[in-house]
């Protein structure tokens, strides 16, 4: 292949997942890109329904049309004590990977000026003038590089910033009789035995005989496949379900970790979704925080010139809190389910929402913080603070 062959983009999106997909929708929907050449490459085609988003919102989002089911109510459980979760002003939604997927296509197609293909990444090279791209069938180069392709290796390989997990199955169900509440999604359910770790169910239903039920842990290590199964197994029995069908399985891990990774950013390359810490590190919500994280994106490249990638990241007090409590579950792994249960117990869920969201003034993070649990996270602050030093 000669040089001259290689084709030159003004951004190339390497990997195409949620992140990716919403920034350059963001950039479609703004009107201000259409001069410039953008190219995503992946190597799966988006075309299985392969993961389920949820998030909660109070006003109407530009991903309305798309979201299958919302929820006005919520339940919060453990062992001990059960609670109905009133949401309003919040609803909680849901959306199917391949709906969003297919609705973003759509909007994609139609431009002109953005190419999608279907290709491997192999390599990423930062030269003086331009990022090379190469893939297993072609090779490109451009101006600037947004990645979202994670590497395991950059977290696993350091000591510093504890990572913890967040690894399920979940079992889409129809069920033959009327067992679950098509109006209540159950948040967190701690009843399951902990096992020494943070274990919980999470049930979305769809309706009195369907659902979906994933069986979840914050942790350091995955389990067999086998145990995720026998535990929503015991689950679905204890519920009352014991004649059902399996219509489809999920299953992923998300990574859990304070770790900064903007500082792998450099003049032209941007790391973005998982890759660029936009998971909320302490839940793994991953939706919300990539939509308000893409809208930043598309408005930094239409406004910044000369373009910058490390001005694009900005390090704020709820990273520190994440940070606490991340540590707290990494040395003492079973403390999951009365820490969540202090926030959820007595606490206005609206406002531990509005928490976890990042969306809460400090008067409000304190009302929060002082319901947990005192001596933890005392303790987990000495240590942060001499880590953030």
């Amino acid at each position: 292949m000669h040089s001259s062959q290689i084709q030159h983009f003004n951004y190339i999106f390497t990997g195409t997942g949620l992140s990716a997909l919403m920034t350059v929708y963001k950039m479609v929907l703004s009107g201000k890109f259409v001069d410039k050449t953008i190219l995503l490459l992946d190597e799966n085609a988006k075309k299985t329904n392969d993961r389920t988003w949820c998030f909660w919102a109070k006003e109407e989002t530009i991903w309305d049309s798309i979201i299958s089911k919302k929820w006005d109510s919520a339940l919060f459980a453990n062992e001990d004590f059960k609670r109905d979760l009133e949401l309003k002003p919040y609803q909680y939604n849901q959306i199917r990977g391949l709906d969003f997927y297919n609705f973003v296509f759509e909007a994609i197609y139609k431009q002109d000026n953005i190419t999608f293909l279907n290709e491997k990444v192999t390599d990423i090279n930062e030269l003086e003038t331009h990022v090379f791209v190469g893939t297993e069938e072609n090779r490109y180069t451009c101006d600037y590089l947004f990645n979202s392709i994670y590497t395991k290796g950059f977290v696993q390989s350091q000591t510093k910033y504890p990572v913890l997990q967040q690894h399920f199955v979940g079992w889409f169900v129809k069920s033959v009789n009327e067992i679950f509440n098509p109006e209540q999604a159950t948040f967190m359910d701690f009843s399951v035995e902990q096992k020494g770790n943070t274990r919980f169910m999470y049930v979305l239903p769809i309706s009195k005989t369907e659902a979906l039920v994933e069986y979840t842990l914050f942790s350091e290590n995955l389990l067999k496949k086998e145990e995720y199964e026998k535990e929503i197994r015991l689950y679905l029995e204890k519920l009352g379900v014991d004649k059902f069908e399996i219509t489809e399985k999920e299953q992923g891990s998300i990574p859990m970790t304070c770790y900064p990774f903007w500082k792998k950013n450099t003049k032209k390359v941007l790391n973005i979704g998982t890759a660029g810490g936009w998971t909320k590190a302490s839940t793994g919500f991953t939706f919300k925080n990539s939509d308000k994280k893409s809208s930043q994106l598309a408005e930094f490249l239409y406004s910044s010139t000369p373009l910058r990638m490390k001005d694009f990241h900005k390090k704020n007090r709820f990273w520190f809190y994440d940070l606490l409590l991340l540590d707290i579950l990494y040395r003492h792994n079973e403390l999951g389910s009365p820490i969540f249960s202090s926030l959820f117990k007595k606490g206005n869920p609206a406002l531990v929402f509005r928490f976890l969201d990042e969306e809460t003034s400090l008067m409000q993070d304190v009302k929060v913080i002082l319901k947990c649990p005192k001596i933890p996270f005392i303790k987990a602050l000495f240590r942060v603070i001499f880590l953030s030093k």
